[in-house]
């Protein structure tokens, strides 16, 4: 531990609110424990999780630290025992359950993989979230194959970047909702074969006369609300959709009948509150499936912003504000 010091810089939320609350605070540097590594954090990833916990509506698990931040990468530092897959000095980027927001972090290595290779250090802290979120919901509980139709909504949002290049990548014909024109080029840059300006059109009439009228074999949605009846109407027979936030609501009414007639499968996840092993067995397929693809050029996270750590507040605005494409990245 030596050369660590014993404090360190971290934003905290000292009450709910606005993003001028977050505030850069002093606390202690973090000790690893068994099967643990302490990594010097260099960038950040934001999320919208982060937003709703600084609002005061998404507390961290019991035993995850309460500075924001679910995805950071970085240099370890420091192995608590039994640690030995990383050594001392290697680049490494992480999902955690809390503490990104800071200069210091431990997180579980089997939660931890290696920087891909060609990759910066700020791109490598865009990377956890998006990737462990998009693989478990799309390709696991999804089970997306080759060859099927996806819908991905918000399709410029850090989720819905990476959800467009890895169902492009493994073989699916895209397709994505997005608020303006800007965001749609955006979209079908990164591989979508069909973007839909959702202000100017109706997704649903879009998605069928995109695929002839048979509907979309998978939709992966964080708006919620009255999307919920329309990706109903918009999925095919046997079609799923996968719903992974609810940025316009938890709550609708909505014509259920389809969910039998179609025999439709309407599931969803949720991925901070799950375990160590859990979240180590969707890091182990990643590294096997997805992390050839980002060392081979083939996917990339989009970096649209970075801030410095102190300026976590200016992060949190322009989330807010919606206008981003890709990730916005804090840098320490």
């Amino acid at each position: 531990m030596a050369q660590i010091p014993e404090t360190m810089t971290a934003i905290g939320i000292p009450s709910p609110g606005g993003p001028e609350v977050l505030r850069p605070e002093t606390r202690p540097v973090p000790r690893p424990g068994p099967g643990q590594i302490l990594v010097a954090i260099a960038s950040a990833g934001v999320n919208r999780p982060d937003v709703l916990q600084r609002q005061g509506g998404y507390t961290p698990p019991p035993g995850a630290s309460d500075i924001p931040g679910l995805e950071f990468a970085g240099k370890v530092v420091a192995r608590g025992e039994g640690a030995e897959r990383f050594a001392i000095g290697q680049q490494v980027c992480a999902l955690v359950p809390g503490g990104g927001y800071a200069e210091y972090a431990v997180v579980h290595e089997s939660n931890a993989l290696p920087v891909p290779k060609g990759f910066s250090i700020v791109e490598a802290g865009a990377v956890p979230e998006t990737y462990f979120t998009v693989w478990t919901n799309v390709f696991q509980r999804g089970r997306l194959q080759a060859g099927e139709s996806f819908l991905v909504h918000g399709g410029s949002s850090g989720i819905g970047t990476t959800a467009i290049q890895l169902a492009k990548a493994f073989g699916a014909t895209v397709l994505a909702t997005a608020g303006s024109d800007e965001k749609c080029r955006a979209c079908r840059e990164l591989g979508a074969d069909h973007a839909i300006n959702y202000r100017a059109e109706d997704f649903v009439a879009a998605a069928k006369a995109a695929t002839a009228g048979r509907g979309v074999d998978l939709i992966l949605d964080m708006v919620g609300g009255d999307y919920i009846d329309r990706n109903y109407e918009a999925a095919a027979d046997q079609g799923r959709i996968v719903q992974i936030a609810f940025l316009n609501g938890p709550k609708t009414s909505a014509n259920f009948s389809r969910l039998m007639l179609k025999r439709l499968t309407h599931t969803g996840s949720t991925l901070r509150p799950r375990t160590v092993a859990e979240k180590a067995a969707i890091a182990a397929e990643l590294h096997e499936k997805v992390w050839p693809l980002l060392e081979a050029g083939r996917c990339r996270p989009q970096i649209h912003a970075t801030f410095p750590l102190a300026q976590a507040a200016d992060a949190h605005r322009l989330m807010e504000s919606s206008v981003h494409i890709g990730k916005i990245v804090l840098t320490v």
